[in-house]
């Protein structure tokens, strides 16, 4: 029925065209397409990871001689995304593999998992950054200035440099998009860092270090929050953002020879992929396979809705379809 889970060769082949798979049997039509295949991002990922591993352990070392609760607040930070990366890393090679008898979708949602996780992960770090910073406005200890200046400006380069390989995939996938937020979010605690620095040598405010701590923090908690709510959605197979349903529903009602649609559900597989089952009802009889292989591209074409599962009906009395009313799902 379907291959063993083990088995990889010739994962998601031919990712780059547009395909149709038809099975015409008993008034069900099943295609699945990719309009727009995900890149691989393999490479960004390992790049990063590399990068920001080292630069944690370089920031972390700093930030004990130079007694700056910034750049430790920050390796603590960078530490949380290189993980994050790492995990979303394993999502997208998990989200490549074939269905089995077990996953018969695959584990292709394994990457709206990753999301959740490095929304979550995202939040809580800066939320223990925030509480240290608040914590060490009562003990603003001296900072060596010159060496949170050098270390940051390190990171800012590090950082952005690591954002800019996830920048072209960030709209069109959940996963690569939490770690561009990221990354960009560790370049910004890196440069107000940088700043912090610079202030503190000139004028001794030392007060200045947990400050900048907290107002970072805080920004990257309200920008972390989209990524959370999509990822939640997501999870609880909502509606895809992007998608309108009810237009959905209204194009398909809109079908020369469809009296009514109904059990009509739309959710993401996977942080790329949208998937939709519906009953169509045909009240003139059978309509044919390429009215069905049709419906499905029109689907993809309008909606990117690549997974799609429709049922024919003809709406006949003796064959009253038990999905039909709306409370029943």
């Amino acid at each position: 029925m379907f291959p063993d889970e083990e088995n990889h060769d010739g994962e998601r082949k031919n990712l780059g065209e547009e395909s149709i798979i038809d099975h015409p049997h008993h008034g069900h039509d099943h295609a699945h397409g990719h309009a727009h295949a995900p890149p691989d991002f393999g490479r960004a990922f390992l790049i990063g990871i590399v990068l920001n591993t080292g630069f944690v352990i370089v920031e972390a070392a700093y930030g004990v001689l130079a007694d700056s609760l910034a750049l430790l607040a920050d390796a603590g930070h960078n530490l949380g995304d290189v993980s994050a990366l790492a995990l979303a890393w394993g999502a997208s090679v998990l989200s490549r593999r074939l269905p089995s008898n077990r996953f018969t979708y695959g584990l292709r949602s394994s990457s709206i998992l990753a999301a959740l996780i490095n929304a979550v992960v995202l939040l809580l770090v800066t939320g223990g950054i925030a509480w240290e910073a608040i914590l060490r406005f009562g003990d603003a200890r001296a900072v060596t200035g010159g060496v949170v200046i050098a270390v940051a400006a390190i990171g800012v380069v590090i950082n952005t440099a690591t954002a800019l390989l996830f920048l072209r995939g960030r709209h069109g996938d959940l996963n690569v998009r939490g770690a561009f937020l990221h990354m960009v979010a560790d370049a910004a605690i890196t440069f107000g860092v940088l700043l912090s620095g610079l202030v503190i040598m000139h004028t001794g405010w030392n007060w200045l270090d947990p400050t900048v701590s907290l107002v970072i923090a805080l920004l990257v908690i309200a920008g972390t929050w989209g990524l959370l709510r999509d990822s939640v959605n997501l999870a609880l197979h909502a509606v895809p953002a992007g998608i309108d349903a009810r237009a959905v529903q209204a194009h398909l009602e809109s079908i020369e020879g469809v009296a009514e649609v109904h059990d009509l559900h739309i959710w993401g597989m996977s942080t790329t992929e949208t998937a939709l089952t519906a009953h169509l009802v045909f009240p003139g009889g059978y309509p044919g396979d390429a009215k069905r292989g049709e419906i499905s591209a029109g689907l993809r074409q309008r909606f990117a809705i690549g997974h799609s599962t429709i049922q024919i009906e003809t709406g006949a009395s003796d064959h009253a379809c038990e999905l039909a009313p709306e409370h029943i799902v």
